[in-house]
């Protein structure tokens, strides 16, 4: 409690990280992204009990995605306005209110209802918890307590599929979200105990059209991209909602540069540092996304393992992320952006194109061994290249752009997955077509055997007859592989585009644009600390 004390009461003097209170942050943050990647492998024993089709059930990832996306833009107005630690300590309460009800539900519409409210408080964790990590470390070591922070963003997308697949299978679904109340129960008293507050912000006005128009831009353009594969891309529905999320977020825009108070401060993006960070960090999220998305499709649909076996095949690319996070802010302090970012980018886009080379049959040790290089590749990036933006911001703007990057970075997490979906199903129709017509019963009975065998995973012995069922299945397998094939190249060539935007970067553009961003704001280019609550007005 010592280190708690010195970090209050010094306001500035203290230069060391503040290891206790980083550490509730990076509970929280983690306990909220876990939550996502682990319920997923519980949809199809949700399916069976509540007797849902897939387009019922598709709404408990989608209602919390839409929540979500909407709660994130006004997490910086909020966090100003009451306090960083008290939004904080809500938005657990409401996460863990909202888990204690999904696990409680007893149709597909009351967990729908119970998500959603779990999504409120789940939407605010990120970026409120990096707003109040800025308001708590000094500068000089951002990088160090951002590599710590960030093993939530990397190792709990990895680590969920292995716990969800783990807990419904052997205690079923409703601990899926059971498991976060003693979580949130050790979490919320520690947060209370260890962090201070933040200074408060009295008589600042909500920006109501601001709000209006971004809960209205996020919310369309999210559903667009979650249901574009579903609906048609051309189909009049999809065209219809992107048409007005475009529309929306320009007047949102516009809107938001003659606002006396904005909510989402657009003009933060004159700060070329932070916008190339911001541009950097979206198209790193969608080669990121797109490989978390793709890999547990390919172990379970086309190599037929179980949800925990693909959990074990992940985590080992878990655990080297959280070795390699820590190490790479460490660095960062130490030689900022550019050597880290083009170092992990081109791992990135190496092992991702090696994933381009996907076989049916292709042995689980060989893909640990690429996912776990891959996993050091984002280890080394995804922080250098958010920490190099946000370093430049002002620290009484640090809310609000947390608010806008964790948007973007929701967004474009969103379109990573889609477009991948969409490689996916147009390329595979393509590859099936293209397979059936060189691959018939009458073709070479070693060509027609060896598809077969391959698409079975060990079964079908060279005594056995060819079936045209056996045909069928080999060819949509292969056709399968080979679109997701498409898709880590396309993946892999966005991670490589990324690496010219980090040469954009490096530590004397960015020391030199957080005194521009001082001189242009007002305000000294040192970190404003937090205080303590009785003294936060």
């Amino acid at each position: 409690m010592d280190e708690v004390k010195e970090s209050i009461g010094h306001r500035g003097t203290d230069r060391r990280v503040p290891w206790l209170s980083l550490s509730v942050l990076v509970l929280g943050a983690f306990m909220a992204i876990l939550q996502g990647s682990a319920i997923n492998v519980a949809l199809p024993q949700l399916m069976a009990v509540f007797n849902a089709t897939p387009d019922e059930i598709q709404w408990v990832l989608t209602g919390y995605m839409l929540v979500t996306g909407v709660i994130i833009p006004v997490c910086g107005y909020l966090g100003d306005r009451f306090g960083y630690k008290r939004l904080y300590l809500l938005a657990l309460a409401v996460f863990i209110m909202g888990s204690a009800l999904s696990g409680f539900a007893w149709s597909v519409n009351s967990l729908v209802a119970a998500r959603v409210i779990q999504a409120l408080g789940g939407g605010m964790i990120m970026p409120i918890s990096m707003a109040l990590l800025y308001q708590l470390v000094p500068v000089e070591k951002i990088g160090t307590a951002l590599g710590t922070w960030g093993l939530a963003m990397v190792v709990a997308p990895a680590i969920g599929p292995t716990l969800g697949g783990y807990l419904v299978e052997h205690f079923g679904w409703r601990l899926v979200f059971y498991v976060n109340l003693p979580v949130g129960a050790l979490a919320i008293p520690l947060i209370a105990l260890m962090l201070p507050e933040t200074r408060r912000r009295e008589g600042l006005r909500f920006d109501f059209p601001g709000f209006l128009l971004a809960v209205a831009g996020c919310f369309t353009l999210l559903l667009a991209l979650s249901e574009g594969q579903d609906k048609g891309w051309g189909s009049q529905y999809i065209v219809t909602l992107l048409l007005s999320a475009g529309f929306t977020l320009i007047l949102f825009a516009l809107w938001e540069l003659i606002a006396p108070e904005p909510m989402l401060d657009v003009r933060l993006f004159l700060n070329p540092v932070l916008t190339v960070s911001t541009i950097a960090t979206g198209l790193a999220a969608v080669a990121l996304f797109g490989g978390v998305f793709l890999v547990p499709l390919f172990t379970q649909t086309v190599q037929g393992y179980s949800a925990l076996q693909t959990g074990l095949i992940l985590m080992p690319a878990a655990l080297v992320s959280g070795l390699v996070m820590p190490f790479a802010g460490r660095l960062f302090d130490r030689v900022g952006a550019v050597p880290l970012g083009v170092t992990g980018l081109g791992i990135v886009a190496v092992t991702t194109y090696m994933l381009h080379n996907l076989t049916i049959d292709l042995p689980a040790r060989h893909l640990q061994y690429i996912l776990a290089v891959r996993s050091a590749g984002l280890g080394l990036c995804m922080m250098p290249l958010t920490t190099a933006g946000m370093n430049t911001v002002p620290v009484h703007l640090v809310g609000r752009a947390s608010a806008l990057t964790n948007t973007i970075r929701q967004i474009a997490a969103s379109f990573g997955i889609a477009l991948m979906t969409h490689i996916l199903e147009t390329r595979q129709a393509f590859h099936a077509a293209r397979l059936a017509e060189a691959v018939s019963l009458g073709s070479p009975a070693a060509v027609v055997q060896q598809m077969a065998q391959s698409a079975t995973r060990g079964g079908g012995g060279s005594g056995q007859a060819i079936t045209a069922a056996d045909l069928v299945m080999a060819l949509q397998k292969q056709a399968t592989v080979n679109g997701m094939s498409d898709a880590f190249l396309v993946a892999a060539a966005l991670a490589a585009a990324t690496i010219p935007l980090v040469l954009f970067l490096g530590r004397k553009q960015v020391e030199r644009q957080r005194k521009r961003e001082a001189m242009r704001w007002g305000t000294s280019p040192g970190p404003v600390r937090a205080v303590p609550a009785a003294d936060a007005r």
